[in-house]
Order: structure tokens, then C-alpha cells, then sequence
């Protein structure tokens, strides 16, 4: 009687093993990126999900905190819907334009694309080495990008929910360019701290403009800048505002986010909204197609969130089949905690 517990005992532990030893290696359900036949499609009359993980952006190494802070919790989200048999896309990419980019690129004498081919190599060889299950890992410097942003520009502009504003800004008269906030250093005109940033003081943690620095730099060759006017368009948030509102008491009701975003939320609403700018006079962007802005790129804000879609459109020809079909999927966004406005703006552009 013993010996046959003993023999039941040492079968269950054996198969328990053998059950984790799939679980890790991803065998058969685990990393169904090799046992899974592709490019997916949602199935009728099956549980579809959709799950995006925050792209990391392109000008550093992934580490542990990267990887805890939305890719990992994700990752075991996509397969636990597996593990359900349930039919599951999860995507990610690196987000690579903006002034990072091109500040990343001046440090290590490369051009912003050979900083993005690098780095995009690199942080899809870390994850592929924690076995991160993504169905597809992709990147937002494609034609996609290009194509989907400049579109959703067109019909946020042509229904009226862009304004243009004159704005303010350090323009270097050597480099001929005009400066974004990473490309200026100067003294901070609330502690007085000598290398403080156009964005941001180290010394008291204060934000600033870069027009407020005393005795500003040009980060390229550390000339002096002169201040210029630019023209800028605007994301006309105050047009928006009662549908954002009612957009919001929707999903507060159906408890769909938390109580942060929540809270967060209906503390702008309650102070106003306020008109958020959308162009850069950057290079390293996605450019803006309107004939008065020529030479402007898209803001990475408003330009990063597009690249969920992009990048599943990078994966498969149909990709409208998941984006645009709430009927069918059920869509999941893993986001980071930094930078709380930008990423709930994410769920604003659904109302366009």
C-alpha cells in the first residue's frame, strides 16, 4: 500500500517536472512563435486578444527594470490566454524617432538610422534570450509608420482637432536648426545649477523651458542661441474635451482603468484642457504632409503611440482585421508608468 502511494506520489512529482520543463521552454503552448502558424487572423466565434506590450524606446540596453515594468507582466498575460486556448497576437517594437535618437546618434558618431538599426538588433536579441513569447517584434521606421500617421493626422486636421500657435524657441545660428530641449544646457534659473538640461534641472529636479536656461549653450557646438519664432500645430484638446469626458464616465462606470488613471484623468478635466503640440522642428521624425509645415516632423508623442499599429501592419497585410474590429478582439495595452499624460492620450485616439 505504501510503495503504490509512493510509486503515485513519485509519477505526479515526475509529471509536475515535466509539465514546468515545457512551461520554461516554451513547449508546446509556452513559445507558440515556432508552433503556431502565422500571420494570425481574429477567428469568428473565438476569444480574440490583442496584446500590446509599451515599446522600449531604441537608444539604450534593455535591463531588468525595462523588462519588469511592462514586458514581463505582458509576456505572462499572452500566455496565459494561450494556456486557454484562447487566439492571441502579442506585439511589440522599439520606438525610434525623436530628439533621443538623434542625441544617441551624436555620442557615438553614428547617423540616427545606424542607431536604430543597432539598438532595434539588440533588444530583440534580449528578449529572445528571456524567451519572451512576441507572436512579432517590430520597429515604428517603416512605411507603415509613415503611411498610418500621416493619415490619422489628415482626419484629426480636416474634422477640425488641430490648431496652429506660434511658439518660442532656441535656434542655433551656427548649426543653422532649431534647438530641441536635449540639445541645450545652460544654468538653471531656479538653483542656479550650471548643466542643467532645456527640459529638465538635475539640480533641483525642476521642469524649465529651454528658453528660461541663463546663458544657454547649444549642446552640438556650444555656441550661444538666439531665440526665434516657430509655427506650430497644436492638438486642439479643449474641442475635445466634453467627448474625452464622456469617454471617460463610460469607462469609469464599466471599471475598465484603474483608479490612478482614473483620478489623474478628472483632475485635468476639472482645471481645463489644454491645446498640445504635435510638430517638431526636428529631422528624425515622421514628416508632416500639410504644405505650411514643410521641413516639420510629427512629435514622438504623438507619433510613438501609432506604432502598435504599424507594427502589426509590418506583420500581416490585413492588420485592419485587429484594429479595426471591436466586435471580434478584445484589445490589451501593457503600458509603462512614466510619462502619464502621453500614455493616456493613447486611449484618446480611439475618438478620432
Amino acid at each position: 500500500m505504501q510503495w503504490r502511494i509512493f510509486c503515485k506520489y513519485l509519477s505526479l512529482k515526475i509529471k509536475r517536472k515535466l509539465q514546468l520543463k515545457k512551461w520554461v521552454e516554451g513547449y508546446p503552448i509556452a513559445n507558440p512563435i515556432n508552433h503556431e502558424e502565422h500571420p494570425k487572423k481574429p477567428i469568428p466565434g473565438k476569444k480574440n486578444n490583442l496584446i500590446t506590450s509599451a515599446l522600449p524606446y531604441v537608444n539604450n540596453v534593455p535591463h531588468l527594470g525595462n523588462i519588469i515594468g511592462a514586458v514581463l507582466s505582458s509576456d505572462c498575460f499572452a500566455r496565459y490566454c494561450r494556456l486557454k486556448n484562447e487566439n492571441t497576437l502579442f506585439i511589440c517594437g522599439t520606438d525610434e524617432y525623436g530628439t533621443a535618437t538623434e542625441t544617441k546618434a551624436l555620442a557615438e558618431g553614428l547617423t540616427p538610422q545606424q542607431i536604430c538599426d543597432k539598438y532595434n538588433a539588440l533588444h530583440s536579441e534580449i528578449y529572445s534570450w528571456f524567451n519572451i513569447s512576441f507572436d512579432y517584434f517590430g520597429r515604428t521606421t517603416t512605411k507603415h509608420q509613415t503611411e498610418i500617421a500621416q493619415d490619422i493626422f489628415w482626419k484629426v486636421h480636416n474634422n477640425g482637432y488641430t490648431v496652429a500657435q506660434t511658439v518660442e524657441q532656441l535656434f542655433c545660428p551656427h548649426c543653422q536648426k532649431f534647438l530641441a530641449d536635449r540639445f541645450v544646457e545652460g544654468t538653471c534659473p531656479l538653483c542656479g545649477y550650471e548643466d542643467a538640461r532645456g527640459d529638465q534641472c538635475d539640480g533641483c529636479s525642476k521642469l524649465i523651458n529651454p528658453t528660461e536656461l541663463k546663458d544657454p549653450k547649444c549642446k552640438v557646438c556650444s555656441k550661444s542661441p538666439e531665440i526665434k519664432t516657430s509655427r506650430h500645430l497644436f492638438l486642439d484638446l479643449p474641442k475635445l474635451e466634453e467627448r474625452i469626458k464622456k469617454f471617460t464616465d463610460e469607462r469609469e462606470a464599466m471599471k475598465t482603468y484603474n483608479t490612478t488613471t482614473v483620478s489623474i484623468t478628472n483632475s485635468w478635466l476639472k482645471t481645463g484642457l489644454k491645446p498640445r503640440c504635435i510638430t517638431r522642428d526636428l529631422k528624425w521624425g515622421t514628416p508632416v504632409p500639410h504644405e505650411d509645415y514643410k521641413g516639420k516632423v510629427f512629435y514622438v508623442w504623438f507619433d510613438a503611440p501609432i506604432g502598435y499599429i504599424s507594427i502589426t501592419a509590418n506583420y500581416m497585410k490585413e492588420w485592419e482585421l485587429w484594429w479595426k474590429n471591436p466586435e471580434n478582439v478584445t484589445l490589451h495595452q501593457f503600458m509603462a508608468k512614466d510619462n502619464v499624460p502621453s500614455h493616456c492620450s493613447q486611449r484618446w485616439k480611439k475618438l478620432q
